[in-house]
Order: structure tokens, then sequence, then C-alpha cells
């Protein structure tokens, strides 16, 4: 494969997983992954009855797409349902925070545009990396650690 070929096709057992006690990421896109320098990408999957803390990204600005599942979304001082279909913009700096109110998993496309904070999650509290094609522990019925 040339160089120009490098990285465009990403499947997600070809990159590690962020594995929470709320959730899993895959980072599908990200200057280590593709090359690209201009935002990230990955598919985020937050469990039935979870979520994670309001937090920022002083640096970047974060677009969320519902691909399946419900859950509630806080933006800066809203708060609202989201379903399969909508998307949430999240301007660099505002708090933020999403839960899981459905029954199912929450499946999210999650984007930043710089990339960067995906790997800051990498550095928090309870989060286990867990090698490409390999499952969390939570999967493998072990414990995962706290929530960040």
């Amino acid at each position: 494969m040339s160089n120009a070929d490098a990285g465009r096709f990403v499947a997600p057992d070809d990159v590690e997983s962020q594995a929470f006690d709320w959730g899993v990421l895959k980072w599908l896109s990200t200057p280590d992954v593709t090359g690209g320098e201009r935002f990230s990408a990955g598919v985020v999957r937050l469990e039935p009855g979870k979520g994670h803390e309001r937090h920022t990204h002083p640096d970047s600005d974060e677009i969320l797409y519902v691909i399946s599942g419900t859950g509630e979304q806080e933006l800066g001082d809203e708060r609202r349902e989201i379903g399969p279909g909508e998307l949430v913009y999240v301007p660099e700096g505002v708090e933020h925070g999403t839960a899981n109110t459905g029954w199912e998993p929450l499946v999210l496309l999650a984007v930043y545009a710089p990339p960067g904070p995906e790997a800051e999650l990498r550095d928090l509290p309870g989060c286990e990396i867990v090698p490409p094609g390999e499952l969390p522990a939570a999967n493998r019925g072990e414990s995962t650690g706290g929530e960040p």
C-alpha cells in the first residue's frame, strides 16, 4: 500500500478502544490513524442508564450525531432528549454532557475539530485501553474501574 492509500479505510478492529464503566469509544480517524490533521472522529457507545460528567473542550468544536438509541443531551444551560438522526453541535468551551435514557445502547458519531480531546481521554481515571481486535474487560465479565 502506498502512503497515498494509507489510512483511507478503517475498520473498528483496526483501532484500540477506550473503555470506561459508562461505555466504549473507538476513534476511527485521528492524526495517528489516518494522518488527517483537521478533525478526529469516532464512535461512542453509552450503556443504558449510563453517561459521562459535564465537561468542556476549550480548543475544539464537537459534533455529536445520534446513530441509534435515545438519550439526554446537556448543552450549556439547555437540556433535551436526543434520538436517531439528530445532530448536536457543541462549540469550543461550552459545557456539555450526554446520558443514555433508553434501554438499549446509545451510539453516537463524535467529531472534534481540531483533533485533540480524544487523546486526553486516554489519561482519565478508569480508562482501559483495549488493543485493536480485543474486547473491553466489561465484555469479558471483568471490572473496568471507576468513572472519569
